[in-house]
């Protein structure tokens, strides 16, 4: 799944020459910013990567929201591990953040 514009490294696939993930320029695309708005939350990027990385999306996208998920999934499977590990330190995480948390019993 790599092309001009997307590397694949450390097990996620990035933008070409930078740190700035697919998954990061996708969720933004599927929020419904410009290419000119995400260059603003990504100034690392230049237009043509970004528009790059939406092309590259359009065209492989059944096999990135595969990706996607399961990278979602994942997350979802270490944050439940984190409050169980830690409850204290996960109720001070979502506080941080704004949100309310009630540990289960």
């Amino acid at each position: 799944m790599s092309n001009l514009y997307i590397d694949q490294r450390d097990g996620g696939y990035f933008v070409a020459h930078s740190r700035v993930s697919l998954d990061s320029v996708v969720y933004a695309y599927l929020r419904g910013e410009s290419p000119e708005g995400i260059s603003e939350c990504f100034p690392a990027l230049n237009l043509d990567q970004i528009s790059g990385a939406i092309t590259y999306y359009l065209a492989n996208r059944h096999a990135v929201d595969l990706y996607l998920k399961a990278s979602a999934s994942e997350f979802e499977k270490l944050r439940e591990q984190w409050k169980r590990d830690d409850p204290a330190f996960y109720q001070h995480l979502v506080e941080a953040r704004g949100h309310s948390y009630v540990p289960s019993a």
